[in-house]
């Protein structure tokens, strides 16, 4: 059994959990962790996989074999990641500006234009976007009113040269002192949309194949409840869980994700979030009480 997971923690307690439950399981390393999704989702190339949120409802909605195991490996804020480089721009000019960002698909992404429609009125529509990256699911592709950037270009570098006013940008967002958020108290905000909302905007959870739900659901839930005890104990109070686990946790995320996916064209049906309960119970054989539901 072949697993991926970015964290060290999370990776070696689900691995000595498993090879306690009667599997073989071996630590496939790829980074950064996303690099993983495309093989994953299309070839089934690896047994159980970090993913990000969105990605696992593009699977679902293009009829992926893939299946949620309600564990969130990567939880923060969002609203920090739409930046611009100096000047006088804030998120009031995003209309009949330019933005780029990594991938339409991208969670970052789908999370921070959700905030840009619901919290500031901003049509998408009438932004310029431009994106640099396919998508990991095969059959999705970019709306038409999207640009996709010259072969071999980069957001980063084409941000800090100017080639976009905004960029939407996570864990790629570069060192340099000319830039800031375009968000006035972007974390202060982020934190009292959290509160409001109950719970954290999701970047990455864990998707398993449906031959690996069949074929190591012993071991698949001797991992899931190691990882749950690790990320519990790492757990500070606060309003909101950093690190839902279990699907009542992640109910909250997932049903907002997909909402934002389907407004924005990301994915081409409403994904419901029981579906992806029903289908990862049926395939592991348990009610969903034994996975948090």
């Amino acid at each position: 059994m072949q697993l991926v997971l970015g964290r060290d923690d999370l990776a070696a307690a689900a691995l000595s959990a498993a090879r306690e439950a009667g599997a073989e399981p071996e630590r496939v390393a790829i980074e950064p962790v996303h690099k993983a999704s495309r093989g994953f989702v299309n070839e089934s190339n690896v047994d159980v996989c970090e993913l990000a949120i969105v990605t696992v409802l593009q699977a679902v909605a293009h009829d992926k074999p893939v299946l949620l195991l309600p564990v969130t490996t990567l939880g923060r804020h969002q609203h920090q990641t739409l930046v611009t480089l100096g000047g006088d721009l804030s998120v009031a000019d995003v209309e009949g500006h330019s933005v780029g960002v990594r991938a339409w698909s991208q969670t970052t992404g789908v999370w921070m234009r959700g905030f840009l429609t619901e919290q500031y009125g901003v049509d998408l529509r009438k932004v310029d976007w431009t994106t640099y990256e396919g998508h990991h699911v095969d059959g999705a592709e970019d709306p038409a009113w999207v640009k996709r950037a010259p072969q071999g270009s980069k957001l980063p570098a084409d941000f800090l040269r100017g080639g976009v006013d905004f960029a939407i940008m996570g864990n790629e967002l570069p060192s340099d002192d000319r830039i800031r958020t375009a968000i006035h108290d972007a974390r202060q905000v982020a934190e009292h949309w959290s509160k409001d909302q109950g719970f954290i905007p999701v970047n990455h959870v864990v998707g398993m194949s449906a031959t690996a739900a069949a074929e190591h659901s012993a071991a698949i839930l001797a991992a899931y409840d190691a990882m749950h005890a690790v990320l519990t104990a790492g757990e500070h109070d606060g309003p909101v869980a950093l690190h839902p686990v279990g699907f009542n946790a992640l109910r909250g995320a997932f049903t907002k994700a997909a909402a934002y996916a389907l407004e924005q064209n990301v994915i081409p049906r409403a994904v419901d979030y029981d579906e992806l309960i029903e289908r990862t119970c049926a395939a592991l054989d348990v009610p969903p009480a034994r996975l948090g539901g």
